[in-house]
């Protein structure tokens, strides 16, 4: 971005400060990419955001989603993207996933983003590490008579063990971590061979807390991991 181009995008002190409160700037300034940090200020100006709702709107990458659109006006106007408050194994923090090639769209979820891999599989593999093999999407596995579908499942043939993959395109929660535990709880029981070690899980998601992923993670049998992962989106060019 060139000095013309990047002075556009930049919002002035006196005006931050006459809109938005301490606790707002705070969170704001957590966002190093200058443009995405001006998309954020604007947004949260026009939209007259809560605190709250400015950090879920940045830990679920609202400024990668409208960078997406063919429409963001249409986007940005959608109920619930608007202004109310409702082993061995090394893992890369976070994952870059530069080769998805992500097109124009309105709206990007977490079935996007599932689609997108499956469909680069081979980058994804290598993005994973040395020994992943392809297994299934969307596995239907029944617990309490109840149908769950875990969103991938891998196995390692270094490690001997299956490994569940699941993507959330939002912050870390210990509700996802909770249901991942059960995912790798039923593989265990039901999906170990004999001479395989115990599964895996591996949760995505947008944003972690540090403290959060450490308590959630405390008194766990089972073995996880979690890290934030990077979309960067093929823009169109204009004809």
């Amino acid at each position: 971005m060139s000095a013309t181009a990047s002075h556009l995008f930049v919002t002035s002190g006196k005006t931050l400060i006459s809109a938005l409160s301490y606790s707002h700037i705070r969170e704001i300034l957590t966002i190093d990419d200058p443009l995405a940090r001006y998309f954020y200020e604007q947004e949260c100006i026009k939209c007259t955001w809560s605190v709250r709702e400015l950090r879920r709107q940045i830990n679920t990458n609202l400024y990668v989603r409208a960078g997406i659109s063919t429409n963001p006006e249409k986007m940005l106007s959608l109920p619930s993207l608007q202004g109310h408050d409702n082993n061995e194994l090394q893992i890369r923090q976070p994952f870059t996933f530069k080769f998805l090639g992500l097109k124009a769209q309105e709206i990007v979820d977490e079935h996007d983003l599932e689609d997108a891999l499956i469909s680069h599989l081979q980058d994804f593999l290598l993005e994973l590490g040395k020994g992943f093999c392809f297994e299934s999407r969307q596995k239907r596995i029944i617990i309490d008579d109840e149908y769950y579908y875990p969103d991938l499942v891998f196995y390692n043939r270094i490690l001997h063990c299956g490994v569940i993959i699941e993507l959330k395109d939002e912050e870390f929660s210990h509700q996802s971590l909770g249901q991942l535990n059960a995912y790798v709880s039923h593989y265990k029981e039901h999906e170990m061979q004999p001479g395989d070690n115990p599964p895996i899980g591996i949760l995505l998601c947008t944003r972690k807390g540090k403290k959060m992923v450490e308590y959630a993670l405390a008194g766990m049998d089972n073995q996880f991991f979690v890290s934030t992962y990077m979309l960067h989106v093929a823009r169109q060019e204009n004809t």
